[in-house]
């Protein structure tokens, strides 16, 4: 779902714009390839994010660790929050610690600090990464640290103000300055790639053979480096159980929709990077990012781009229809009625995994099963981490145990006895 185009002199991505800095995987297989140059980083002092609220973008609360606020004023200042949040944020400080088994995020962070925190916090800023509903995502696999902080202190805030503070951690997100493509781009010369539909596997002396294209491939080991739904149909005729597993990891759809002007034609934008629409006020935007507010080298001085995510049921709307919806939307939320100089669209249908209550559990069952099938793998970030480090993580650990299984021995023969009673 990488994919990244040069329109105008700006570097727009069709997909995913960054990842988490703080996960290491990304930028060491980016030095692997010779990209470690290119690497650049969010403009953090610029990090100011709106929230809408009753048509008014609010800034978040300086301080705030997602949900979790960790300064007083700012959030006692805030007309993002109402005063009942405000107070229970507050007493959230003396609670006790605490262990349940697998909820969801909703009723983990009401709990914790109240309905408003959910529609607010966490549906805006868990949007556009999951594109799902709070209600069924797991906490357990969606925000796993938090849980173990509450396991243990009982208050997330009191848990996170008791940690170390990083020094010199650096930005929040990074990315390459030509974008993304060109990870992609590097790696491709040291493989056989062929395009194409994984249409059958079959079982073979060797190993296995695949079906692409109409074209049989054979192979030794195979890596389903791809979404649940379709690795289940893969791996139906070898575990029908496995299969219903992985069809119980539901999917939701995103579009993203880049639209530049000349920066002559926009007459002011929020300071920040940009801006969240919470469930309770959208209509198909869900956020919009000001790029060259977040990364330097995206855009020429002469140009602005916003880049807006939205709503899966977007998806079926003509391109003129998109471009109508955007404006509109922009307009009413930021003011913004510039003629655009150009605009793309990148359709997402069925390509974000969801993270539902039980998630955890599902997904080690399918581990276990899958590894009775030898030479087979399956990853992908429909199992423990959404995002670019994470799915280089789980390559890199399919490609170790490929590596090992092919250096291991051949097993000794084994004695078998039959004893009768």
């Amino acid at each position: 779902m990488i994919q990244t185009q040069t329109v105008e002199g700006c570097t727009l991505e069709g997909g995913p714009d960054s990842f988490l800095a703080v996960k290491p995987a990304a930028v060491e297989l980016i030095r692997e390839v010779g990209l470690g140059d290119e690497v650049i980083g969010s403009n953090d002092e610029l990090r100011t994010t709106y929230i809408l609220r009753r048509g008014k973008l609010e800034p978040l609360p300086d301080g705030m660790m997602m949900m979790i606020p960790t300064k007083i004023m700012p959030v006692v200042k805030s007309n993002l929050l109402g005063w009942g949040t405000k107070i229970k944020m507050g007493l959230e400080y003396f609670r006790r610690p605490s262990k349940h088994e697998d909820r969801s995020v909703r009723d983990f962070l009401v709990d914790h600090y109240g309905q408003e925190s959910v529609d607010y916090l966490a549906e805006p800023l868990l949007a556009g990464v999951y594109g799902g509903d709070p209600g069924e995502l797991s906490v357990n696999s969606v925000l796993t640290r938090f849980v173990e902080l509450e396991s243990k202190y009982g208050s997330l805030t009191r848990a996170v103000l008791s940690q170390p503070r990083p020094k010199g951690s650096g930005p929040l997100f990074r990315t390459l300055k030509r974008g993304l493509s060109d990870l992609i781009d590097a790696l491709t010369p040291s493989a056989d790639v062929v395009h194409g539909t994984a249409e059958m596997i079959e079982r073979t002396e060797e190993g296995y053979r695949v079906r692409v294209n109409g074209d049989w491939m054979e192979a030794s080991a195979i890596v389903l480096a791809i979404r649940a739904y379709q690795a289940a149909e893969l791996l139906k005729p070898f575990d029908p159980v496995v299969a219903d597993l992985l069809h119980q990891v539901p999917y939701t759809s995103s579009l993203t929709f880049s639209i530049g002007y000349r920066k002559s034609d926009v007459e002011r934008l929020p300071a920040g990077h940009g801006f969240l629409v919470p469930k309770r006020e959208r209509k198909h935007v869900k956020a919009c990012t000001f790029v060259a507010r977040k990364f330097n080298y995206r855009v020429p001085d002469h140009l602005v781009v916003l880049r807006c995510f939205m709503s899966g049921h977007a998806l079926d709307e003509s391109d003129a229809s998109l471009l109508q919806i955007a404006r509109e939307e922009l307009r009413a939320i930021i003011g913004l009625n510039a003629e655009p100089l150009f605009h793309t669209i990148h359709r997402w249908p069925g390509a974000m995994a969801q993270y539902t209550v039980g998630h955890g559990k599902r997904i080690d069952e399918v581990r276990a099963r899958v590894s009775r099938l030898s030479g087979m793998h399956v990853i992908g970030n429909a199992f423990d981490g959404i995002g670019i480090p994470d799915c280089i993580r789980l390559g890199k650990q399919a490609a170790q145990q490929l590596s090992n299984a092919q250096a291991k021995p051949p097993a000794a023969p084994v004695k078998i006895e039959f004893l009768s009673k």
